[in-house]
């Protein structure tokens, strides 16, 4: 069983995030599956991520982009 946020929780989470003043918009979706705790992911799936980190704070601050199509044949 998965953790639970409470929905006064998870409100002041949202609130707190749309309060900065950096021209944030805040869209936010509450995902309810349950997944499974330990998925291992490899290297090479962690390098195939089209991931640019912030100069400030990287390990929290980044930008997880769609990864190109490759070019039709």
């Amino acid at each position: 069983m998965g953790h639970r946020v409470s929905a006064s929780r998870r409100t002041a989470i949202v609130e707190l995030i749309a309060a900065t003043k950096t021209g944030l918009t805040v869209r936010c979706e509450l995902d309810e599956n349950t997944y499974a705790k330990g998925v291992k992911v490899s290297d090479a799936e962690m390098a195939a991520l089209n991931i640019t980190h912030d100069a400030f704070h990287p390990e929290w601050n980044y930008t997880i982009a769609p990864r190109s199509k490759p070019a039709p044949i």
